[in-house]
C-alpha cells in the first residue's frame, strides 16, 4: 500500500536472499534487474568464502530452527515475503538512494544495526524492523517501528515493541488487515508519535567495516 500510495520501500540484508534469489528477480521490472538481483547474491557468497566462511552452512540460526525454520531457502522465501507484491524497481549499493519510488533492494550485510544504518544513509525515513525474538534496535537518525509476529516475544517484551502481528498466526486477523494497522503506524509516526525504540533511547548505529561482514 505504501508503494501504492506512490512511496518507497528498501528492502535489505542480502545474505536473506540466498536460495531463492530467482524468485525474487522474476519480480523485477526490466530482466537486467533481475540480472543485477542474482549477481549481487552470487557475489555475496564468492566474498563470503574469499574470507572463509560459508554462509549456507551457518543458515538458518539456532533461533531460526528454534522459531521453526528447516532451511535457508525457506528462511530466504520469508523474508521476500515481507516486501509485499509490487515490482522490482532496482539493486542498490549500500547507503546509495533510491531513484524514483517503488520496491528497491539493497546490499547490506544481515546484521541488524549495520543494515538499519545503511537504509537510513540512503534515505529512509522510517524503518520497520521485524522480530521474532525481541531484538532491541534503533537509530539515531530515523525512527525504527518494530514488529513480532511472535505471541511470546510480544508478551514479555511489550515495552520494546510497537506492533504484534501474532493475530495472523492465530487466525484471528487477516495480512491485509494487519498490513492496514503496520500502514497507519507509519503514518502515526510520521506525523509525530514516538516509536518504543526512540522512548528507551536505542540509538545505535554501525556500518561497512574494512573487511566485508555478512
Amino acid at each position: 500500500k505504501l508503494i501504492r500510495c506512490g512511496g518507497s520501500s528498501i528492502l535489505s540484508e542480502t545474505t536473506e536472499f540466498i536460495g531463492a534469489e530467482h524468485v525474487m528477480a522474476k519480480r523485477a521490472v526490466t530482466p537486467e534487474v533481475g540480472q543485477q538481483l542474482i549477481d549481487l547474491v552470487v557475489g555475496c557468497e564468492v566474498r563470503a568464502k574469499a574470507l572463509g566462511e560459508d554462509i549456507r552452512g551457518g543458515q538458518p540460526t539456532p533461533g531460526n530452527i528454534k522459531g521453526g525454520l528447516t532451511t535457508i531457502e525457506e528462511k530466504s522465501l520469508g523474508c521476500m515475503h515481507k516486501a509485499g507484491h509490487a515490482p522490482l524497481q532496482g539493486v542498490l549499493e549500500y547507503a546509495d538512494r533510491p531513484t524514483h519510488p517503488g520496491l528497491w533492494i539493497m546490499d547490506t550485510p544481515g546484521q541488524d544495526i549495520e543494515s538499519i544504518s545503511g537504509m537510513v544513509a540512503g534515505g529512509a525515513q522510517i524503518v520497520i524492523f521485524t522480530t521474532g525474538r525481541g531484538t532491541p534496535a534503533g537509530n539515531p537518525i530515523a525512527p525504527v517501528i518494530k514488529i513480532t509476529g511472535n505471541k511470546a516475544t510480544w508478551e514479555m517484551m511489550q515495552d520494546n515493541i510497537d506492533i504484534d502481528v501474532s493475530a495472523i498466526m492465530s487466525g484471528e486477523a487477516s495480512i491485509t488487515q494487519m498490513g492496514e494497522e503496520i500502514y497507519q503506524e507509519i503514518l502515526r509516526v510520521a506525523n509525530g508519535k514516538t516509536t518504543k525504540s526512540e522512548d528507551l533511547g536505542h540509538n545505535e548505529f554501525s556500518i561497512y567495516k574494512i573487511a566485508p561482514t555478512f
